[in-house]
Order: C-alpha cells, then sequence, then structure tokens
C-alpha cells in the first residue's frame, strides 16, 4: 500500500504549538494564551514569527504620575492588591524599549504594529516607538459617550500605527477616526470592544494570519482575531486576565457568542470559521 504524504505544518501551526508548549492549559488549535510578563512573552517567540501585533498595554504612567483631588484617576482602583484593578506594565523608558524591541524582531518584515495609548502615555512613550519602527497613523478611537475627566471630560483613545518595512493596506480611503462606542459596566477593567481589534485587523491581513497580543486583557482582540479567521497568541502577566480570556474564546467557539460583548455583538455574531 502506498503511503499517503503527510500535510506539511503550517507557520501558524508550529507558533501555535509552540505557545501551547509553555502552558499546562490545553487550548484551541486556533487561539492560545498563556500567562506570562509581555517582553518574555515576546522572548519565547522566534524572529518574524507573526504578521501583525495589536495590543493595548496596562500603562501604569497616568495611574502613578496623575494624581487629582484626593485618589488617583482609577479611584476606588487606587489601592494595589484589592483584586478588582489588573497588574500595570511599568512603563518606563527601559521597559518599553525592551517592549518595542521584542516586537520589532517578532514582527515579519513589511508587517504592521497598532499600539493604544492613553494621552499621557502617548506624550510620555510615544516617541519611543519611531526609535524602532516607521509611525505611518495616529488614530482617534472616539468612544462616543463621555468618560470621566477633572477638567475636558475625555471622549477618546489613541492608537499609533507603525511598521517594520512597508506593509500594504486594505484601503486608501479608510479615515483616521474610528467611531465606536465604549464598553459600559465592562467585567473586566478597561475591557476594549471587539470592533477597535477587527478593524486593524481588516486594514492589514487576510484570513490565515498569525495575529499577537502581548497584553490580552479581557481578550477582545482575541475575539477580534477569530471573527476575522485569523490565529491568535497572546499573554498576559495576570492569571485573572488570562482565565477571563480562555473562558471567552472557548465559548466564542463553542456556540459563535461573545459572552463579554453580547449587547453589541450578538445580532451580528458570525459562526467561528473551520481553520
Amino acid at each position: 500500500m502506498q503511503k499517503r504524504n503527510k500535510t506539511p505544518t503550517s507557520d501558524a501551526e508550529k507558533i501555535i504549538k509552540l505557545v501551547q508548549s509553555q502552558t499546562k492549559f490545553i487550548q484551541p488549535s486556533q487561539a492560545v494564551v498563556i500567562q506570562e510578563d509581555s517582553i518574555n512573552f515576546l522572548k519565547s517567540l522566534p524572529d518574524e514569527s507573526v504578521d501583525i501585533i495589536i495590543t493595548d498595554p496596562a500603562y501604569s504612567g497616568m495611574n502613578q504620575k496623575m494624581k487629582f483631588g484626593n485618589g488617583r484617576i482609577v479611584g476606588k482602583y487606587q489601592k494595589e492588591g484589592n483584586g478588582k484593578w489588573f497588574t500595570e506594565f511599568h512603563d518606563t523608558k527601559e521597559n518599553y524599549s525592551a517592549f518595542l524591541g521584542e516586537c520589532k524582531r517578532v514582527l515579519k518584515k513589511d508587517s504592521p504594529i497598532y499600539i493604544m495609548f492613553d494621552s499621557f502615555s502617548l506624550l510620555s512613550l510615544g516617541s519611543l516607538v519611531r526609535e524602532y519602527f516607521d509611525v505611518k497613523n495616529i488614530i482617534v478611537w472616539d468612544k462616543v459617550n463621555l468618560g470621566m475627566g477633572h477638567n475636558f471630560r475625555r471622549r477618546h483613545e489613541l492608537i499609533i500605527y507603525a511598521s517594520k518595512g512597508k506593509p500594504k493596506i486594505a484601503s486608501r480611503s479608510l479615515p483616521d477616526i474610528w467611531q465606536i462606542k465604549r464598553i459600559t459596566r465592562a467585567e473586566y477593567p478597561t475591557q476594549k470592544p471587539v470592533e477597535i481589534f477587527e478593524k486593524m485587523i481588516s486594514a492589514s491581513v487576510g484570513k490565515g494570519a498569525i495575529v499577537c497580543d502581548p497584553f490580552i486583557g479581557s481578550g477582545s482582540s482575541a475575539i477580534a482575531s477569530l471573527k476575522s479567521g485569523c490565529y491568535f497568541i497572546g499573554s498576559d502577566v495576570s492569571p485573572k486576565a488570562c482565565g477571563i480570556t480562555r473562558n471567552r474564546i472557548k465559548k466564542f467557539i463553542d456556540i459563535g457568542l461573545d459572552p463579554l460583548q453580547q449587547n453589541i455583538i450578538n445580532a451580528h455574531q458570525k459562526s467561528i470559521e473551520n481553520f
């Protein structure tokens, strides 16, 4: 009997298996999340192994340095170790430079990176991005509804779109202001809408791409990746964040619905595509 040739393992499958080997949790073949510091997670990946990085770092700058009245900007979350707030990334220039250097190393040639910023962190750290990447745009996320603030109240966040090389973009008519309602009464602090990350992905990569997020938080980037037919790898130093994201991924794959954003996505949710 003639032996059948085995189907070659794709680059995406190799990366998924590599990340899976770093955790005891058995996860879907489309998306794997591990509990790890962002820099150590990136160091574990091979050179030029991911197609796109989309991330919302847990900046400490605004929380630690901008104080209003009697407490920090995050109000009741100001006490460390209270279990209600996430573990922050200490965004010193040294840490942030190490993070950006690893991002550049793992990105494939001619690939994009999208990094979300609050206003304070953009001023203190945004210029460092230009030392590692070619900054193309600063995108404004218009949250529609007003947020916190002690002077002018906040209604936006910012996203740096940068690149390693010359990536293609899906259309030349995409605006640099994205109007998407923010999440209210979220299960996880600073939970971002899935649609934010969907826009990043759809503008830059196609199905089958390897999406990487070193700060997964609530896992919105993972859901956006799966909806877009992409593979996803990500990390977070918080065990709570990893648990929430793994559960969110599993339910999305099992039933095609996002348990953390049903009020926004439910009516338009697509069943997860077979990889």
